[in-house]
């Protein structure tokens, strides 16, 4: 897909992938008209990550940046490898936004981007955008809910276009009111509303069914997890939407 053609499927949200071969939709709105109206009045881009420092983040509570795990190399957010360290979160908080991001997973390796997260749970529970090799993570085994793009343990994402570990991936969580979207290399893959009995019915399904905020939208930082394998970030970018 062309950056130009990558522009306007952004504008139009999921609806330009729905259909056979689309995104998996649980109690969402798929006009097009709802995406290009909340893009047309979205905020500027901004810069997560510069690709020199570790600026804008530090540990999930923690009041700074990890001592160990986490480097910055050749322009990439880098986890090593039984590194340590913990997980990342922004300094900000996001309430209606579009994260764009490209990783890159070690063989064998599972990663994550969570949101809606709070410090207050003492653990990093929250929802989250999988990130894992699928031909080798035992957990992909398991199926759908746990591979790349779903959300983790909840909804699978539907025929993701996702290149083998070892190779650049683009991915994109878009979240605005109650509709949330993960996208993966131009495709919107997943469209979810919080709220729904879709969701719902997920959550009492998976391993968060417990999890009292889980499920419900609040003011969040963008967290990347330390699953203890190889995994990098670069071009880490958000935009607030009205």
């Amino acid at each position: 897909m062309t950056p130009r053609s990558l522009l306007l499927a952004a504008m139009l949200g999921c609806s330009l992938s729905l259909g056979p071969g689309g995104p998996a939709v649980h109690g969402a709105d798929t006009t097009a008209a709802t995406g290009a109206a909340r893009s047309a009045k979205a905020g500027p881009w901004k810069a997560l990550f510069d690709g020199h420092t570790t600026a804008g983040w530090r540990g999930f509570g923690k009041p700074g940046f990890p001592e160990k795990g986490w480097i910055v190399k050749d322009g990439w957010l880098t986890h090593v490898a039984q590194g340590g360290g913990g997980d990342l979160i922004t300094e900000g908080r996001f309430t209606d936004f579009e994260f764009e991001f490209e990783w890159r997973i070690a063989a064998g390796g599972n990663s994550g981007v969570k949101y809606f997260i709070d410090e207050a749970r003492k653990a990093p529970i929250g929802h989250e955008y999988q990130i894992i090799d699928d031909a080798a993570h035992p957990d992909a085994k398991i199926g759908p809910k746990r591979q790349t793009a779903a959300l983790y343990d909840a909804l699978p994402a539907t025929s993701p276009l996702v290149k083998p570990a070892g190779q650049v991936n683009r991915s994109a969580i878009r979240v605005q009111g109650d509709s949330v979207e993960h996208w993966l290399n131009g495709e919107c893959v997943l469209r979810y509303r919080i709220g729904s009995p879709e969701l719902a019915a997920a959550k009492a399904a998976s391993k968060f069914k417990g999890e009292a905020r889980w499920g419900t939208r609040f003011p969040t930082p963008i967290l990347l997890q330390d699953h203890g394998d190889g995994v990098e970030f670069r071009n880490l970018r958000l935009r607030e939407l009205p």
